[in-house]
Order: structure tokens, then C-alpha cells, then sequence
């Protein structure tokens, strides 16, 4: 089937979205706001209220400001996760160097070796990653390193700096250095085996936020795998629902275990957290908060000031 529709005018898009049922309230107001953020991208913010016949057609009485207040909480909430994925990704960057470092040299991180790697392809594949990343990136000290020395690719604590977080939970999952990995993992008091799944998940979870995706009712379609015996106490505060593990609250319970261990002094991240829920009146149940989740010891923890 050819696609037939024509483009609309910022005035007929308002239009149409009244003709559905949306209550506009100020037209000029509503034309504004979708000349700035595009009638394709609000529409995603539309479906909770909507009937669901396929026909777009609004529940009575939803009003634009309503859309307009989840839309700008959902960018809210992605400025907060990228506030806490840019902490974890900073920390991990320098264990990682460090550990690599110290174990293997300034350049062993860059070597097939069975002690160190366990797949020779998959670091061949990372290694071209980097490599890329490096001729991309405009950092002076980049540019220093290249003018100065021979070696293709900088020292561990060097090229930590432009890696991806992406390429950092890859290079991670491919260690078969049990010290590394298990060192690593015990900064954060987590098994080896979560954090590799954590970092993956985390890292979709930030290409998200950061090509501005809707996050706060989102399907993650990269699902947190579910800690056991550590972090120590977790589980208690984690939603084990299943139709909950494809929501973001369980990323915020593990986004506020990593701020407790790498952010010194304390963030107050939490406390913005719920302050940003309070604010907005969301339906959390669609984040996939419990309803119990204020009374869950991490979360009392936090809120109460005392982590």
C-alpha cells in the first residue's frame, strides 16, 4: 500500500487532533508548542487516551495540557536517568582502566589472549569499534596522543575516555578474567554475571534518553535482568511482576543502588526523583511502580535522607 497522506499545516494538525476529541483549549498555544516538537512525536504521547477502536478517537474529556504536562515529564525523567547513567558509565570507564591496567599493562586491553578475552572475533570486533571511535573523536588529548606516539590505540586510561558505554559492556561481557570482572563488579556489590546484563540494558536504556525517546510508559525492549543474592537486600525493593519487566522502575531501583555507591557526596538523586512524581501526577503504574514502592527499604532510605 502507497502512503497517501499529505503533510499538514501546524494549524491543521491542531485540527485534527480537535476533530478526534482532544480538548484544545488555546489553539495559538497548541500550534506553537507542535511547530517545536512535531505532530509524529507528540502522537506517541496520545495513546493512553485514546479509545482503542483504531480510529484515534480521544476519551471524552482528555485535554492537550494534559499530553503536554507527560510529555514534559517524560523529558524530565530523561534528563534524570542521563544524570545517573553518565555517573555509573564515568565510574565504570575508570575501574575498568584501572583494572585493566594494573592486570594487563597500558596496552593489554587491546591483546587476544584466552586469560583475558574469551572470544578473539568479538574483541576483533570491539577493537574495530574503538578504533573508530578514536579517529572520530576531536579531544586534544586524542590528537596529542596521536601526534606523539605509535601505537595505534591510546593506553587503557586513555581511550576509557571515548569508549561508548555501549563498547564498554561489551568489552566487559567479553572478559574471561574472572579477577577483572570480579573486581569490577564488587565496586558496585554486584555478581560479575548482573553486571554484565545490567550494563547491557543500561546502555540501551541511555541510546534512548539521549536520542530523546519516550521513556516513562516505554515497552524497554532490552529488559533488566533481575538481581539474586546481590546487591545484597535489592531484590526486596525490585517489582518481580512480570508484566513489570519491561517497565523503567526497576532501572530506577539500580540507577539509585549505583548513585548510593559512586556519587560522593550524595546526589539528592532520589529525592529529584520523587519530587518530579510529585509534580507531574503520573500514572506510575505504567512505569511499573508497586504501589507499596515509597515503603520499600531503599527507597525509604533515600527518601529519608539517610544514604
Amino acid at each position: 500500500m502507497d502512503y497517501s497522506k499529505p503533510a499538514l499545516s501546524f494549524k491543521q494538525q491542531v485540527a485534527l487532533l480537535s476533530d478526534r476529541g482532544l480538548t484544545i483549549g488555546d489553539s495559538r498555544k497548541a500550534e506553537i508548542f507542535l511547530s517545536h516538537t512535531n505532530y509524529y512525536r507528540l502522537a506517541a504521547y496520545t495513546i493512553p487516551y485514546q479509545i482503542g477502536n483504531g480510529n484515534h478517537q480521544f476519551v471524552q474529556g482528555t485535554h492537550l495540557d494534559r499530553i503536554i504536562a507527560d510529555y514534559e515529564f517524560d523529558r524530565s525523567l530523561r534528563l534524570l536517568l542521563l544524570d545517573a547513567i553518565e555517573r555509573m558509565e564515568v565510574s565504570l570507564r575508570a575501574h575498568w582502566a584501572y583494572f585493566m591496567g594494573h592486570k594487563f599493562g597500558a596496552h593489554g586491553y587491546a591483546q587476544y589472549h584466552k586469560r583475558i578475552y574469551k572470544n578473539q572475533h568479538r574483541l576483533n570486533q570491539s577493537l574495530s569499534e574503538l578504533e573508530a571511535q578514536v579517529d572520530r573523536s576531536s579531544e586534544p588529548f586524542i590528537a596529542h596522543y596521536k601526534n606523539t606516539y605509535s601505537e595505534s590505540l591510546p593506553p587503557a586510561w586513555v581511550v576509557c575516555e571515548v569508549m561508548s558505554l555501549g563498547l564498554l559492556s561489551k568489552m566487559y561481557s567479553n572478559l574471561s578474567a574472572y579477577t577483572v570482572r570480579r573486581e569490577i563488579s564488587a565496586i558496585y556489590k554486584m555478581d560479575e554475571g548482573f553486571l554484565e546484563g545490567f550494563l547491557e540494558h543500561l546502555s540501551y536504556v541511555r541510546n534512548v534518553c539521549a536520542h530523546h525517546g519516550r521513556v516513562w510508559n516505554r515497552h524497554l525492549m532490552k529488559k533488566m535482568p533481575l538481581p539474586r543474592g546481590k546487591p545484597a537486600g535489592l531484590r526486596d525493593n525490585i517489582n518481580v511482576e512480570a508484566e513489570t519487566e519491561h517497565k523503567i522502575y526497576n532501572t530506577l531501583v539500580l540507577l539509585m543502588h549505583c548513585i548510593s555507591v559512586v556519587s560522593m557526596p550524595c546526589s539528592h538523586w532520589c529525592q529529584k526523583l520523587e519530587s518530579l512524581l510529585d509534580d507531574f501526577d503520573m500514572d506510575i503504574t505504567a512505569m511499573g511502580f508497586p504501589p507499596d514502592w515509597k515503603d520499600r527499604p531503599l527507597w525509604k532510605l533515600h527518601l529519608n535522607g539517610d544514604l
